[in-house]
């Protein structure tokens, strides 16, 4: 009855706070903000809401594409939980490192030069790398394999949990490049290099926990310790 709605709803809420604050650091808005300013300054107000509405909603499809094929694409090629888990990690404190020791005026200047060549920006530079690359749908495929180990109702809440949280995090990034301007005017480089800085640390925090994650699950797996034994049992030496 009751109570067990309010268990339920605890259950999604919790799913959902927990895939927000993996793929919301690494989806970084508030990053992608200088390529909007850099790759948007020759268009109309107009054509750029246009542009950056469709850069989240590409961004929100990327995302959702690996979350329900992500368990497929790791059946395919025989990948396991825990590998994932730890691939994930690596590339997001990858780019967690590259976010907190960054070589950012040749990147940018790379990604605007790219820009000013075409004139819809929506799927590139915005959608990705602005918002979305490797290191998302890492974070996603991982977050849907764990919600694919689950049984019965509770994997229906994690999958709903990663769902809405892929649609939030797609708003937020369209809330956030809309007032781009306004937003940069506000808080400055200074604040900008700041803010990068610190969701970069966040991310090296998210890369290594999941690499903790992925290594648990291996070693609190019976079969490596019974196969250790038996490997150590048939050692001629």
């Amino acid at each position: 009855g009751e109570r067990a709605t309010v268990t339920w709803l605890g259950d999604y809420l919790g799913y959902l706070a927990g895939a927000l604050l993996a793929i919301l650091p690494i989806v970084n808005p508030f990053g992608a903000v200088p390529i909007v300013m850099s790759a948007s300054a020759h268009l109309p107000e107009l054509e750029r809401r246009r542009q950056i509405r469709r850069a989240c909603t590409y961004a929100f499809f990327l995302m959702a594409g690996f979350m329900v094929a992500g368990g497929l694409i790791m059946n395919f090629f025989g990948i396991s939980l825990p590998g994932m888990r730890i691939a994930g990690g690596l590339i997001v404190a990858f780019l967690g490192f590259q976010m907190l020791f960054p070589d950012a005026p040749a990147d940018k200047a790379q990604l605007s030069k790219q820009a000013e060549l075409k004139y819809d920006i929506a799927f590139t530079p915005l959608a990705m790398p602005g918002l979305t690359g490797p290191g998302t749908f890492a974070v996603v495929m991982s977050l849907s394999s764990q919600a694919s180990s689950r049984h019965g109702l509770q994997r229906v809440l994690d999958f709903l949990g990663v769902s809405t949280a892929i649609l939030l995090t797609a708003l937020l990034a369209w809330f956030v490049l809309s007032g781009a301007e306004r937003f940069n005017r506000l808080i400055g480089d200074t604040g900008m290099l700041a803010l990068t800085r610190l969701t970069g640390f966040l991310m090296v925090c998210i890369g290594a926990q999941f690499i903790i994650n992925g290594a648990t699950m291996v070693l609190a797996d019976p079969d490596l310790w019974s196969g250790l034994a038996e490997a150590m049992r048939n050692d001629p030496r």
